[in-house]
């Protein structure tokens, strides 16, 4: 049997094995958002469940399915880990004995009704946007909508004296303003993509750079640091401007609207944090809603300075005909082409490109690195391949073999990234058993 015949073979049989998992993922978003189902007729209610979504508040609040909102799912930072808050209306555990200024207090400002200070990881320097009518549908959803659960919040796991909560409020004093500012246009769908990439969507979080207080360095397009891509944890979140190589300048419109919608386009496909974002969020929005926050990213200027990625087919020529000399490419033949393909570009709606893929061409590895390290599942968006999971390496590569393989992924079919050390996978590995472990 040739080694194409091999590829092809294994290709199908992963093929088979995700769509049969489709179903189960698919029911598992549905459970999540079942408490959609309970909102009445209130306009106010019904609107509320629309920007809970869009907030993507269920994400970081839901830690066991069966019971959403409850809080309890383990957040990690720098300094050690935060646990979620329960936000459903129960009344000893939850928000239930919140007022809306209490509410819309803790959500802005992250005061807590107590007045304690919340960790940013809660985004209120985004959520000081939101607007009074959407804290008012928004108050009323969770009220009203949401099911009571009964679950005490955690303590962090943050060390003395960095659990120390008061020098939040310096922190909150010198990076956030509780003040509302909306943005403005004259272009309504510009000021709506605005509004939810600043706002609801908190796009910011990750894909901003942070400062050596870990707070963003910017929080809208006035400066040329908003949306420039950004670390979280052991994945990098990309450049969002319009960098041609590795931000969003060669995209257009409705490839940013089929990514947010199926986590997936042409391009790239969602991973990492990403795909929790989409399945949970971004597609669940409407087509209105998307091609707004499109525009709204298309207008972002390129915060660097590069040529666009152009295809490169020497990498492919040497595969095809047997060449592996370059540093990785055995290993890429023996553990990525059959999905991936010797000319990089996967599978047109299963497996994802790798060529000219600016998740990959960016400067920091981390999230190469993590997948290969990790796997994962594309996004759960009832798409032809949602479900589909890519195997983890980590027992079957060393940490020069994941570098090498990443240095020839980030080097070949016209990719140009810097290359991959070794240390930088031991790195990224070791926070892996870390939290693992924890």
């Amino acid at each position: 049997m040739s080694l194409n015949e091999k590829k092809r073979m294994l290709r199908s049989d992963i093929i088979v094995k995700a769509l049969a998992v489709i179903p189960l993922a698919l029911a598992s978003v549905v459970s999540l958002y079942s408490p959609l189902a309970m909102a009445n007729a209130d306009d106010s209610v019904e609107k509320g469940g629309y920007l809970a979504l869009a907030a993507d508040c269920a994400a970081c609040h839901t830690a066991d399915e069966a019971k959403p909102f409850a809080g309890g799912l383990k957040i990690a930072s720098p300094i050690g880990n935060i646990y979620s808050t329960n936000i459903t209306p129960d009344k000893k555990t939850g928000i239930g004995d919140y007022s809306y200024e209490d509410f819309a207090r803790a959500v802005r400002e992250g005061i807590a009704k107590d007045g304690h200070a919340l960790y940013p990881a809660m985004p209120y320097p985004s959520y000081s946007r939101l607007s009074n009518d959407d804290l008012h549908n928004l108050y009323d959803w969770f009220q009203q909508a949401v099911q009571p659960q009964v679950n005490p919040n955690r303590e962090s796991d943050i060390p003395w004296p960095l659990n120390i909560r008061w020098p939040l409020h310096v922190w909150q004093w010198a990076f956030t303003d509780g003040t509302v500012s909306l943005p403005k246009s004259k272009d309504p769908q510009w000021q709506r993509g605005a509004y939810l990439v600043q706002g609801l969507g908190h796009c910011g979080s990750c894909h901003t750079p942070r400062g050596v207080a870990l707070q963003e360095k910017a929080l809208d397009q006035t400066d040329p640091d908003y949306l420039s891509g950004g670390k979280v944890d052991i994945w990098y979140a990309p450049d969002l401007t319009g960098s041609k190589a590795s931000g969003l300048g060669e995209w257009s419109q409705q490839d940013i609207v089929d990514f947010l919608d199926t986590g997936k386009n042409d391009r790239t496909t969602a991973f990492g944090i990403m795909k929790e974002v989409i399945s949970r969020s971004t597609h669940q929005l409407t087509d209105e809603d998307l091609n707004a926050i499109a525009v709204y990213l298309k207008s972002l200027p390129a915060r660097k300075e590069e040529a666009a990625l152009k295809d490169d087919p020497k990498t492919a020529q040497a595969l095809a005909e047997g060449d592996v000399s370059a540093v990785g490419a055995k290993l890429y033949v023996d553990n990525c082409s059959g999905c991936h393909g010797d000319d990089g570009k996967g599978y047109q709606n299963i497996f994802p490109a790798l060529a000219l893929n600016p998740a990959i061409a960016g400067d920091d590895p981390s999230s190469v690195i993590s997948i290969i390290l990790k796997g994962g599942a594309q996004p759960a968006t009832g798409s032809d391949s949602s479900g589909i999971v890519m195997p983890d390496f980590a027992s079957q590569l060393d940490d020069k073999q994941v570098a090498d393989v990443a240095t020839f992924i980030r080097h070949g079919w016209g990719n140009r990234a810097p290359p991959v050390k070794a240390k930088d996978v031991k790195a990224i590995r070791d926070a892996i058993k870390k939290a693992d472990a924890n």
